[in-house]
């Protein structure tokens, strides 16, 4: 079976309070990014439909799933996940909301400061024998019980999808290594005797910076809010915070995260 790339990118929403990098300045660099890192799957945060349909457009080797955080699929935040079609077929997928209700569109969650939203794909990989599951969410970024139930709820449908396939998780959790989001799924039992391990803790080889912030000029240290989640059954024989950018900024103020990953 084929190695596989695994990203995480927070491309920040388009937003007019961004100035000069606001994405119209940095659509082209994102794309980019991605089209020369040359993932197998992605997992995005905080697009809107427009920003989805324009990497659609950019880059057309990649299928695209997820809804809206909102409860009428409008211009509201995404956390899509994007799949090669030439190596991967779309088996299932779904948004489920981060909140005590998870199957209402649009639910805010205990003292979340908006509806939160995870993605999950069922893929059929070309090169393996396994099905490979992607589980793709964006955390809150002020509430603290609803970061922690939010990945109480992913744990929970990673280890519903987990039997007899490879899950990998991605997201901006908005916490470090080690705070209690990220203790929910570090480790987590999958029930069939594998854990969930971090990419960034267990690869043999690391590369770039600690911090996953920028300010879109300056990295913003100490800030790892971006993670990438695999089986135990699995080697990370490469791990990167990626640091491209052209001669202005960087492509949005997180940095994208790869994991290369090869399965056993």
């Amino acid at each position: 079976m084929d190695p596989l790339r695994v990203m995480t990118f927070n491309v920040r929403l388009d937003t007019a309070d961004d100035g000069d990098d606001a994405w119209p300045n940095r659509r082209d660099l994102v794309a980019d990014t991605i089209r020369y890192h040359a993932p197998d799957v992605i997992g995005l945060q905080e697009p809107f439909a427009h920003q989805l349909d324009y990497l659609e457009e950019a880059l057309p080797g990649y299928e695209w799933v997820g809804e809206s955080r909102l409860a009428t699929d409008g211009e509201g935040e995404h956390a899509p996940i994007g799949v090669r079609t030439d190596r991967f077929s779309l088996v299932d997928s779904e948004t489920f909301w981060l909140s005590e209700t998870p199957d209402e569109p649009g639910s805010r969650g205990w003292d979340g400061n908006h509806p939160r939203v995870a993605t999950w794909t069922r893929l059929d990989d070309a090169t393996a024998e396994r099905p490979l599951v992607h589980v793709n969410t964006h955390l809150d970024n002020r509430g603290e019980v609803a970061r922690r139930e939010g990945a109480a709820l992913v744990a929970e449908r990673v280890r519903e999808l987990a039997d007899g396939t490879t899950p990998v998780v991605t997201g901006d959790l908005n916490c470090l290594a080690g705070e209690p989001a990220h203790a929910r799924l570090d480790g987590l039992d999958l029930g069939d005797g594998r854990q969930l391990e971090p990419a960034a803790e267990t690869a043999t080889f690391r590369h770039g910076p600690e911090t996953t912030r920028t300010d879109f000029h300056e990295l913003d240290p100490g800030r790892k809010m971006d993670h990438v989640f695999v089986p135990s059954d699995c080697s990370v024989t490469g791990y990167a915070a990626l640091t491209d950018r052209d001669d202005t900024r960087y492509p949005s103020d997180h940095l994208p995260v790869v994991a290369d990953v090869v399965r056993r």
